[in-house]
This record gives C-alpha cells, sequence and structure tokens, in this order.
C-alpha cells in the first residue's frame, strides 16, 4: 500500500524524497507497476491523447572519440565498423523522410572530431532550409559551449545528452577517468541556458546501478526538467569491458518510464529502440507505461548494423518506408496513432511546483 501512496503523491505533483525514492525501488512489485503504467497512461493521455510522435534517427558517424567501458563504438573497440555519412547522404535520408512524413530528424553519432563546428552547421543550415518545417535534434555529445551556441544559432532545436548515472562513484564505473560527470551535468544545463528544447537520460541496470543510484537520477532529471528524456535497457556489446555483464531489467525499465511520466508530466518519452531489442513488444508495452515518442531509423540499411552501441540491436534490415508502415500498425494494435508532427515540447510550468 505504501508504493501506491508514494504513485498517487508523484501523480499529485508531489516529489518524493532520496529515501522515500529508495524504499520504492527496493520493494516495488508487479501490482505496483501495472498500477504506475495506469495512472502514467492517464496522464500522458491528458497532455498528448492518442497521439504517439515520430523522430527520424539518421546513425551518421560510428566514430568516437570517447572510451565508455558499455559502448560498442568505443575508440579501443578494434572490431568496431566505421563510417561517416557525406552530407549528401544525411540529405538523402531526410528527404526520404520526410516524404513518409516525419518532421523531427535526429542526428545521432559518436563524438567524432571530423565533424567540427563548420561541418556540422553546413548540416544544420542545410537541412533546416530545404526542410524548414521541421524540427532538428542532435546527439552528439559533449562539446563547448561556444560548439552549442553555434549549432543552435544554424538552427538546431534539440539535443539529447544522456547523464547516464547521476551518481559520481557509479558514473565513474561506467567511464573512462577522462570523462567527468560535473562536466556531463555543466553540458546538459548549458544546453538549457542556450534554450534547446534539452534531453538527459540512462541506462536501466548498467552495472553498478542499485536504488540509491536510481534516486539519484530521479532527482537530477527534477532538478534538470528536461523536456526530453530517454531510458533504455542496459544491453552488453560482445567487444566491450561490460561484455559478460547481465542485461538491464525489462520490468524496471517500464516502471521508470511510468514514474518519469508521472514526475515530469509533459516531457517527451520515447520508447526506445533498446526496449523493443530486449522484448518484442517494448515498443508498444513502453507507449502503454507512459512514453509518448518512437524513433524508427531512416540510416542507410548499408550502414545500420555498423552502428553497434550493443548486441542485437533491431531494426538493422528494414527500409524506412517499410519500418514505418510496421510502426503505425503497431501503435494502431494497442489504441494510439502515429502522427505527422514536429511534437514539439509544450510548457506547463504554472503546474510544476
Amino acid at each position: 500500500m505504501k508504493n501506491k501512496d508514494f504513485i498517487d503523491r508523484l501523480e499529485q505533483k508531489a516529489y518524493l524524497q532520496k529515501e522515500e525514492w529508495i524504499a520504492l525501488f527496493s520493494s516495488y512489485d508487479g501490482e505496483d507497476r501495472a498500477y504506475a503504467a495506469e495512472r502514467a497512461r492517464k496522464t500522458a493521455d491528458r497532455y498528448f491523447g492518442k497521439q504517439v510522435y515520430i523522430r527520424g534517427l539518421i546513425e551518421f558517424t560510428s566514430f568516437c572519440r570517447n572510451d565508455c567501458y558499455y559502448c560498442g563504438l568505443r575508440r579501443s573497440n578494434e572490431k568496431a565498423q566505421r563510417y561517416r555519412l557525406l552530407p549528401e547522404e544525411i540529405l538523402s535520408c531526410c528527404k526520404a523522410g520526410y516524404e513518409l512524413g516525419f518532421r523531427t530528424f535526429v542526428l545521432q553519432g559518436g563524438e567524432d572530431s571530423y565533424y567540427t563546428d563548420e561541418r556540422m552547421e553546413t548540416i544544420i543550415r542545410e537541412i533546416k532550409a530545404r526542410f524548414p518545417d521541421c524540427a532538428l535534434t542532435l546527439s552528439v555529445g559533449e562539446k563547448e559551449e561556444a560548439s552549442y551556441r553555434r549549432f543552435y544559432e544554424a538552427g538546431a532545436d534539440r539535443y539529447l545528452l544522456r547523464h547516464e548515472t547521476a551518481q559520481e562513484a557509479h558514473y565513474n564505473l561506467l567511464h573512462p577517468p577522462e570523462m567527468s560527470l560535473p562536466h556531463r551535468k555543466e553540458c546538459l544545463r548549458q544546453l538549457k541556458r542556450i534554450g534547446f528544447q534539452t534531453g538527459c537520460g540512462f541506462m536501466v541496470g548498467s552495472p553498478g546501478q542499485t536504488p540509491e543510484t536510481l534516486a539519484e537520477d530521479m532527482a537530477f532529471i527534477h532538478e534538470l526538467h528536461p523536456q526530453m528524456v530517454g531510458i533504455g535497457p542496459f544491453l552488453p556489446h560482445k567487444d566491450t569491458p561490460f561484455a559478460g555483464k547481465e542485461k538491464g531489467g525489462y520490468e524496471l525499465t517500464l516502471f521508470l518510464l511510468s514514474l518519469i511520466r508521472l514526475m515530469e508530466r509533459n516531457v517527451l518519452l520515447p520508447a526506445t529502440t533498446a526496449l523493443g531489442t530486449i522484448h518484442p513488444k517494448g515498443r508498444e508495452e513502453g507507449i502503454l507505461a507512459g512514453a509518448n515518442v518512437v524513433m524508427p531509423n531512416l540510416s542507410p540499411v548499408s550502414v545500420r548494423k555498423k552502428y553497434s552501441l550493443y548486441d542485437d540491436k533491431i531494426c538493422t534490415g528494414d527500409e524506412a518506408a517499410e519500418c514505418i508502415v510496421c510502426m503505425k500498425r503497431r501503435m494502431q494494435s494497442i489504441g494510439y496513432e502515429i502522427v505527422s508532427s514536429r511534437g514539439d515540447y509544450v510548457s506547463i510550468e504554472k503546474e510544476r511546483e
């Protein structure tokens, strides 16, 4: 009963304290998950109806300067297949997506020094010139504030940068010494100050994660008040130091989606590819747990398997058109509708406690 009280308080806009989060994460059960999903679904429906926003994902480079212990693109992985899309290829992906009804494109890649600020700025301006009614999201890691500002002034609308964990010792378990959690958090704050619709997020069930670290994640999300939150289960990659680690929990991921929806009511919340990878109905269940975004892949089929963040990633073979038809059917099967819309964040600051 106590856990339901916690869930009710979240729905009533009362924030939980750290010890309460820890108690909830230490003792929840299937009944709690179902109750949270029901409340979260009603909350999402209140703001978005039965509409699900689509984002066209373009994975444009598999090079990365970082050496994160969990990621298949880490610089030390000599087996990784590296590629870069030419600007013309990126624009071709956007054109195909536009014709299929996409009105948001997500440029995602490793932290690749080849893509200088000048090159990124040129690509951003060209996309926005050709598709002026579309939103553009970037997910290219940690940069200097001046770089973020250039991207924003060139026309980028949103920026995704997962914090991965808000607890410093846990962050250091997942990343090499040259990376730091304070810098990652500062990047997110810079992005918000500049004016980006900003997204953070974390892996569920990453090695070393505990109820205490999850409580800190929820506290950080509440403090940052992002416009987007991306979470998905940790999935190991065979060519990383975490190759033999256990996958993150599917049911815990769904529970967290529901809790995040209740805490940050109008947040843009994806049912991620990782969720669909760990369970065949993962994205549908994610929507039913309170998510309202899906991100089909618009990358050329020839490179999709090369963008290998984790093992057994889905959506590596279908053409974009086949993928979107499949996604529409999946959403219709649970009573939801894919819409052709930018799907921007809409502020409800007057509701915020």
